[in-house]
């Protein structure tokens, strides 16, 4: 600022700080952000500390609603905050049921249509689900399951990379 009564020059629209994936704009870069939430019916939270850690090493800023997300709680924070990701996690097993109940809320917002949205972990009590159940998660509105299989964060890193208007200056 310079003589009496200047304004500061206002900073650029923040959705043109980020340029073509992995490149960043002007000087002060956009971080995205991702909700990361248990489901209702699951009280781990380790699972959750871990992926806001992946989360934030691939660039984004992360908010993390915890466990035994009511699923109204979720779908407010959701629509108060829009987005860029929406991390659902579950342990206990059934991911699965919480999954496409949440999942039909979340889609029903209109704000809410193209956010992509994902769940993984231990979706269901038998190990690795079956490929008809993936395919209702994903009919049911889910962009991403990575369900309890070996290569799940891979796969997890993976789809976050490509995501449009990503995360700048993270890891991958």
């Amino acid at each position: 600022m310079t003589g009496s009564g200047s304004l500061p020059t206002p900073h650029p629209d923040p959705a043109d700080a980020v340029g073509p994936v992995g490149t960043a704009g002007p000087a002060e870069a956009v971080r995205r952000t991702v909700i990361v939430s248990g489901v209702a019916s699951d009280s781990h939270t380790w699972n959750l500390i871990y992926l806001q850690m992946l989360v934030e090493e691939l660039g984004y800023d992360v908010v993390n609603l915890g466990a035994c997300v009511p699923d109204d709680l979720l779908v407010r924070e959701c629509q108060a905050r829009r987005p860029d990701l929406v991390v659902l996690s579950s342990v206990n097993g059934h991911g699965y049921q919480d999954g496409l109940r949440v999942v039909e809320k979340l889609r029903a917002i209109p704000a809410l249509g193209e956010t992509p949205i994902v769940i993984g972990g231990k979706l269901g009590v038998r190990g690795a689900e079956s490929q008809e159940r993936v395919g209702r998660l994903l009919a049911a509105g889910f962009d991403a399951v990575f369900d309890d299989r070996a290569d799940a964060v891979v796969a997890f890193r993976g789809f976050a990379a490509v995501l449009p208007g990503r995360a700048v200056g993270g890891l991958l």
